[in-house]
This record gives structure tokens, C-alpha cells and sequence, in this order.
């Protein structure tokens, strides 16, 4: 998706992961998506930059489906589909 798909989306749960180093924002992921809806959307927004490849990997793993990720000012926008 480009960067105008993923600032169009509907996001169902948004999760602040902002300061926390890895696994952090990971760890916090994992929580949050037990409360996004079947095909929902959640954002996870991080300063940590190895959020880029563990948030991802995680997602396949587990079946969800990764967006994409903006970066806005030292902090990065990572998107992600609820699967199962």
C-alpha cells in the first residue's frame, strides 16, 4: 500500500508504543490485537525502528496480514490487518 492507502484507513485500535526499545512495541502489539475485530485494523506507533521487522515477521507468523508503515518524525506508523 502507498502512503495515501495507509492514511485512508479505517483504523480499529491504536496502540502507543512511542519510547518503549524492542520488544517493546512488539509485546504491545500481540496485546492489543486480542480487541481488533475479525479484518480490523491496527496501528502501532513506534520509535523503536526494529519494530519495521519484528512487527512484520510476527504478523505472517500468526496470519494477520502486514500493510505497510509510514514514517512521520522520528516515529513510524506500522499497520497492520487482523487475520485469525
Amino acid at each position: 500500500m502507498n502512503i495515501e492507502d495507509l492514511n485512508s484507513l479505517k483504523v480499529d485500535k491504536m496502540v502507543d508504543a512511542r519510547g518503549t526499545a524492542c520488544p517493546g512495541p512488539l509485546l504491545e502489539a500481540k496485546r492489543a490485537m486480542a480487541s481488533v475485530p475479525m479484518s480490523g485494523i491496527m496501528e502501532v506507533l513506534s520509535s523503536d525502528e526494529g519494530s519495521l521487522g519484528d512487527i512484520p515477521l510476527w504478523a505472517k507468523k500468526v496470519g494477520h496480514e502486514y500493510l505497510g508503515f509510514i514514517q512521520d518524525a522520528g516515529v513510524w506508523r506500522v499497520f497492520v490487518k487482523k487475520g485469525k
